[in-house]
């Protein structure tokens, strides 16, 4: 491990709404990732994000967002070095991710090619030449003293991205937006900082150092947490889907940074500040929730708002400042005097004869491009008839379209039916638990087969959720093996039932006389009590059939 002690910055406390004071400090406690680098957004005004009080000016919040994606690639940018999570400290660093004397960069054929087809994928126009450029700063993580990026003429711009975002009482209807996409560039990572507070040092760990990442800069089309939010988790979709990126938060291959401004509708933008760094969709959504407040409450009492950078810190729930904004000139942008122009082709432009190891086809990758994220949803409406938002559920749970396509391929119960199980039921009990798909006790074989037993009416709804019940207790039995053993099988006596039936009637005649008054509601009440003395074995349809006709005799 390379050590470096002493970062030249000294905690400070800093006052944040509420008139409380908080340390300034790293998000995940006594170590942290500063992830540093330039926005490049410029901002536009939108629609106000909350209605106003009554004497009160209303506030429109501007958002844009930089998002960075790590490149599923086996290895770096710019060098042979494999690409691995959680490897040992400083395991996978080659000469030029050390940044010694001598070293050259090589192009990573495989990052290139990513990042046309995620600009394909994004609606983007893909520049046939691109630049790279030197973006310079200091820190101990980037050995080289300046990252390699595209600032001048990046590989793809001008696209969009369309997104659904929930409306309604019950959050049950999709309202599609849309924020435009200003470019894709790509560039390096960093290596990572994790500093000690204890001890007052730095540990730097330079197996990050080099990743390829793609850097997808939004225009400040957004307004809230929520926006920001859904547009990041479609983004993520999208990248998985084409497989350019994992788009794993959680280990960090996928990181966003959020510029935030607020101003009166028609005055000029306010000051934004950028938090940086945000690394759940959950948080990203918070810290822009709360820097929209915080700069409003600023505002209204008279203060100023300040061109900085700012962190969330996800236990006191509040963004902290950091250090003063950096502007253009801080960085020295350069080009790259060690890689020529990017060329790609098309079908049109290819040089006769030319190897296709050396040159990169931009419409041979467009006729590669997967199904993507909302094409699977039209078909998820149309191939089983289920509702919109439903398809969004499905694919925005990790590994839930899957499971619900394997239940689909054994059960011969309906498709509607198997949708509101596999949403209702089992996605309940993963919330409830707080599971993964992948983590679920109930294989799809069990759910199909236990829907195939409902479906031929084998037993009764309510006996269905005694068995699903069952099966997430990890018993390794079989749905039949449960309703065997449990004796849940629908009542087929009907001479049985009929008795049973006469005798709930004799037992309760208030409610048998208040349905002779006319209140049909009242017969729910005996058709429950017959199926609580059945154990819910018997058919609700066949005890309302039965009821109905001795009523009327």
């Amino acid at each position: 491990m390379l050590r470096w002690v002493g970062r030249g910055r000294l905690w400070s406390f800093a006052r944040v709404d509420g008139g409380s004071c908080h340390r300034r400090e790293a998000p995940t406690g006594s170590t942290s990732n500063w992830i540093r680098g330039q926005s490049s957004v410029a901002q536009q005004p939108l629609y106000t994000t909350q209605k106003p009080r009554k004497g009160e000016h209303k506030w429109a919040a501007v958002v844009g967002l930089e998002i960075h994606a790590q490149i599923s690639s086996n290895s770096k940018l710019f060098s042979g070095s494999q690409v691995r999570f959680s490897a040992p400290p400083n395991s996978l660093v080659s000469f030029f991710d050390a940044s010694l004397p001598g070293t050259l960069p090589v192009l990573n054929r495989r990052c290139v090619e990513a990042a046309v087809m995620t600009g394909l994928a994004l609606n983007c126009h893909i520049n046939k030449k691109s630049l790279f450029d030197r973006k310079h700063y200091f820190y101990a993580d980037l050995p080289a003293g300046y990252q390699i990026t595209q600032q001048r003429l990046p590989i793809a711009v001008n696209g969009s991205l369309t997104y659904g975002v929930c409306a309604g009482k019950k959050q049950s209807q999709v309202i599609p937006k849309t924020v435009r996409i200003k470019q894709i560039q790509l560039e390096q990572d960093s290596g990572k900082s994790l500093h000690d507070d204890l001890r007052s040092q730095t540990l730097i760990d330079l197996n990050r150092a080099g990743v390829g990442l793609l850097e997808v800069v939004l225009e400040p089309d957004l307004s809230c947490g929520e926006e920001a939010a859904t547009a990041v988790r479609e983004l993520q979709l999208i990248l998985q889907a084409l497989g350019t990126s994992q788009a794993n938060m959680a280990e960090g291959q996928l990181r966003v940074d959020a510029n935030i401004s607020v101003h009166h509708p028609g005055e000029p933008l306010g000051v934004r500040t950028e938090v940086k760094n945000l690394n759940s969709i959950r948080f990203l959504a918070k810290a822009i929730d709360y820097e929209i407040q915080r700069q409003i409450n600023e505002l209204e009492n008279g203060g100023e708002i300040l061109n900085e950078t700012r962190s969330f810190h996800y236990q006191l729930g509040c963004t902290m400042s950091m250090r003063d904004k950096e502007g253009k000139q801080d960085y020295r942008f350069m080009p790259e005097p060690n890689l020529p122009p990017l060329v790609l082709y098309d079908t049109t432009s290819l040089p006769a004869g030319a190897d296709p190891q050396q040159v990169i086809n931009i419409d041979q990758i467009r006729e590669t491009l997967p199904e993507l994220p909302s094409v699977t949803r039209e078909r998820l409406v149309q191939q089983y008839g289920m509702l919109l938002e439903h398809s969004f559920t499905l694919l925005n749970e990790v590994g839930l379209l899957e499971f619900f396509q394997n239940v689909i391929k054994e059960t011969r119960a309906e498709p509607k039916k198997v949708t509101s199980w596999v949403l209702n039921t089992f996605l309940g009990y993963l919330k409830q638990q707080n599971l993964a798909v992948s983590e679920s006790p109930v294989t799809p074989s069990a759910l199909a087969e236990l829907l195939d037993l409902l479906d031929s009416r084998t037993i009764s709804s309510a006996a269905a959720k005694q068995v699903f019940e069952e099966l997430w207790k990890r018993e390794g039995k079989t749905p039949g093996q449960i309703v065997s053993e449990k004796q849940l099988e629908l009542m087929e006596d009907r001479g049985a039932l009929e008795q049973l039936c006469h005798s709930m009637m004799e037992a309760h005649p208030q409610v048998v006389m208040d349905l002779k008054k006319g209140n049909p509601r009242a017969i729910n009440k005996l058709i429950g009590l017959v199926r609580k003395a059945t154990q819910s074995r018997a058919d609700p349809a066949m005890i309302k059939e039965i009821l109905e006709k001795k009523l009327s005799s």
